[in-house]
């Protein structure tokens, strides 16, 4: 009979003589690992210095170029009231004979005050581009009031042509003519009148006839 024994495997011991791995040693390696990467994201880079060419300023010289506007008014009167200014006044002030020459200062919009206020005459046609107050009289004159004006005053003309505002009463001894943009606050007394579509008239008209233009 025979008999046959196997010699004991090295394999066997050698699996028992490695040992496993733990799963908390991996997880501490990972760990570790990552606080590296975290660190080493953390670590500060590198300045670059940055070098830049020099700039040239040069000093902003202002300049302020006098804006003018339309004057206040045009055509030759005789005033007596207030004129404030601000702009510049050319002329003979107080003389007699003399001429006066106003430049007011450019605005997008008059301002609340006036800028003439008084007593108003003229002979044959004055043309109102601002804000005037007062009152405005001629005999056998013109009065043209133009769309962005505005006139605090009563009026005695013998033509008046309104095509902006005006808060007063209106004496035309020939004829009234209203513009479609015109505001008119008071009442009117002439012998001819006309009146534009889209015009603002809030007074009371009354014509007159001739015995009564002869007598004003």
């Amino acid at each position: 009979m025979l008999e046959v024994k196997r010699k004991p495997s090295n394999i066997a011991g050698a699996h028992k003589a490695t040992p496993k791995a733990s799963p908390l040693a991996s997880v501490e390696l990972a760990e570790d690992h990552s606080q590296q990467t975290i660190e080493a994201n953390r670590a500060p880079m590198p300045l670059r210095q940055v070098v830049t060419a020099p700039v040239l300023v040069q000093p902003l010289t202002e300049t302020r170029e006098f804006q003018s506007r339309s004057p206040v008014i045009t055509g030759e009167i005789r005033f007596k009231g207030l004129v404030p200014v601000d702009g510049t006044v050319s002329g003979q002030l107080g003389g007699t004979g003399g001429s006066l020459s106003l430049r007011q200062k450019s605005r997008l919009v008059h301002h609340s005050e006036p800028e003439l206020s008084g007593e108003i005459s003229f002979q044959s046609m004055l043309r109102v581009n601002g804000h005037v107050a007062g009152t405005v009289y001629s005999q056998k004159g013109k009065l043209i009031i133009d769309a962005a004006a505005r006139v605090d005053a009563n009026v005695e003309v013998a033509i008046a042509v309104i095509g902006g505002m005006v808060n007063g009463d209106v004496v035309a001894h020939e004829r009234v003519e209203i513009g479609p943009s015109a505001r008119i606050y008071g009442n009117i007394w002439t012998r001819s009148i006309s009146i534009k579509d889209g015009a603002v008239f809030e007074g009371v008209c009354r014509m007159i006839g001739e015995e009564e233009c002869a007598s004003g």
